[in-house]
């Protein structure tokens, strides 16, 4: 057993390398896409046009902006592959010291949100699911619809206006406490809850209604053994699947929620970076976020053969 698990996991990690390759050709590329570079914006305006085209040279020949895309290219992932995601333009700080605690706070926020969406989005849907067609039901699908629809930063918007600015509890911009942590995280958290709630419902239906379950109810087992240790853990494999897309959700939605609430993380970093045109710093919050995302997955799929062992077989 233990063979096949290692097996399954060495061939998902042989996957991920095309992949990372992938990621790191589209972060590379990303500074094409930038009309005026940040090493030209520094100097724009600020001296003459001939000491300004100087200190250009210099710092695009120290940074290797003036060899060839495919050289830079091959020094960039040497560096990547080293630890080193190089220096900010504007800064003249290491990236991972200005990434560093925004991307702790980033996966706080992450993770808090996904707390409360795995939560919300079980119970309800696993009571959505047993009492079926009840006023429970059409309840708790008819808040999940609206969840789904409703953008995250006008539900953001939504919640600054009743607890921050009506009732006064809770603190409009972050601090880095707890208190600053709420209002993002249940944001995130309950727009994922909404779609989790509703796969959560048809996952445990379509169990509910096998035979074996009917069996269990013929044994006279109560209902509560029958739903969490029968029900619940068959249909875990559809309700991985789509935590693992969620979490993907969150790191995107994040960035705009971050800005919102002036949490302190790396999505923040990044409309900064956009804004100054600092590439180095804009390919790091995307190679950085793509590389959590692909690691989340990994463990996902992990997670797949511990649920369901079929899936190491095949």
């Amino acid at each position: 057993m233990e063979v096949l698990m290692g097996s399954y996991i060495i061939r998902r990690l042989l996957m991920m390398i095309p992949i990372i390759f992938g990621i790191l050709l589209i972060t590379f590329l990303i500074k094409a896409l930038i009309p005026t570079d940040a090493v030209t914006a520094l100097f724009s305006g600020t001296v003459t046009e001939d000491k300004a085209a100087e200190a250009i040279a210099q710092i695009r020949a120290k940074y290797d902006l003036d060899k060839p895309w495919y050289q830079q290219f091959v020094i960039y992932v040497g560096n990547v592959l080293q630890g080193d995601l190089g220096e900010s333009i504007r800064t003249r700080q290491p990236v991972m010291d200005e990434i560093g605690y925004r991307y702790v706070n980033t996966l706080i926020l992450t993770a808090a949100a996904l707390f409360i969406a795995i939560l919300v989005g079980l119970v309800t849907g696993i009571i959505s699911a047993y009492y079926k067609d009840t006023w429970l039901d059409v309840t708790s699908m008819s808040v999940g619809m609206m969840g789904i629809s409703m953008p995250a930063f006008f539900f953001g918007f939504v919640l600054i206006f009743i607890f921050s600015v009506q009732l006064r509890w809770l603190p409009v911009i972050g601090r880095g406490n707890f208190e600053s942590l709420i209002l993002p995280a249940v944001t995130l958290g309950f727009i994922e809850a909404a779609a989790l709630s509703r796969i959560t419902r048809s996952s445990m239906l379509d169990v509910l209604s096998r035979e074996y379950i009917r069996a269990a109810r013929a044994k006279g087992l109560s209902e509560t053994f029958i739903l969490f240790k029968h029900a619940l853990p068959n249909a875990l494999l559809s309700i991985l699947t789509i935590i693992g897309l969620q979490i993907g959700n969150l790191l995107g939605g994040a960035f705009i929620i971050e800005v919102i609430f002036g949490w302190h993380g790396i999505g923040e970093l990044a409309v900064k970076a956009i804004q100054w045109r600092d590439f180095t710093i804009t390919q790091a919050v995307i190679l950085i976020s793509a590389g959590t995302y692909v690691l989340i997955n990994l463990v996902v799929d992990v997670l797949y053969t511990w649920v369901d062992p079929r899936v190491r077989y095949d």
